[in-house]
């Protein structure tokens, strides 16, 4: 109980600054004796908490973004409930080579983002084009997709999240955080309300996760608030590296 405890609020930290926080709590439970199913709907579940608390730590940074998230909510709560309609309907390994590409590519995204930015910035200064405030429908579409895999398994979803909007929308790191917060707290709530009524739940599990969750995503708000861009950078690209070598190992 003490193990699951820690797991969730280091996994709540982890999402609201970056994302990966599934790598920690999965692994826990399995050891716990847990189905990976079981597991894989007590932790979505039990993070919805985490997550919430990760949105409101970063409200200051929502400001100014509310029509913008109702857009990409709709493609979040979509691609949820159709990810945890496949955690049930497919074989478990499903992803698995698919999975590993996508994080990969996410986190050069990520990486190279000022770089691309830059070069974005310049097209749009020879074209005369003004940066959409939502991403337009590549964005959407991208994200609604990313939210199919959240819905599925969430490892390194929030990553993904935000080298998509990092390419696409002309904001601060700090603010596409606030916004994938947002997001995957749509993408756990839609896949764990499926879940209720399809999947068995370990209710003790989703207890201790939802508590420590909800401590670690403040927490971790407070904390992430604070770091620089590139120091935020790069900790979503050590995260996200330590979630692909995961990822691969499984």
């Amino acid at each position: 109980m003490a193990a699951v405890f820690t797991a969730g609020f280091g996994a709540g930290a982890i999402n609201s600054v970056v994302g990966s926080g599934t790598l920690i709590t999965f692994p826990v439970l399995l050891a716990t004796g847990l189905s990976p199913v079981t597991a894989t709907v007590s932790n979505a579940l039990g993070l919805i908490p985490g997550s919430v608390s990760g949105a409101i730590g970063y409200r200051k940074e929502l400001s100014g973004q509310r029509s913008r998230v109702l857009k990409l909510g709709v493609g979040a709560l979509a691609g949820g409930l159709v990810g945890a309609t496949l955690l049930l309907a497919l074989p478990a390994d499903a992803f698995e080579t698919i999975v590993p590409a996508l994080v990969g590519l996410a986190l050069v995204l990520v990486a190279l983002q000022p770089q691309l930015g830059r070069l974005v910035q310049r097209r749009r200064e020879r074209t005369g084009a003004s940066p959409r405030r939502d991403g337009g429908p590549l964005l959407f579409t991208g994200l609604t997709l990313a939210s199919v895999y959240g819905g599925y398994f969430a490892a390194a979803q929030g990553i993904i999240y935000l080298s998509l909007m990092g390419m696409l929308l002309d904001e601060s790191l700090q603010r596409l955080n606030a916004v994938k917060n947002v997001l995957s707290a749509l993408v756990n709530t839609v896949a764990a309300l499926f879940f209720l009524f399809a999947a068995d739940f370990d209710w003790t599990a989703v207890a201790l996760i939802a508590v420590g969750s909800a401590l670690g995503g403040y927490a971790g708000a407070k904390v992430g608030r604070r770091f620089s861009p590139p120091v935020l950078r790069i900790l979503v690209v050590t995260v996200g590296t330590f979630a692909l070598v995961q990822l691969l190992l499984r």
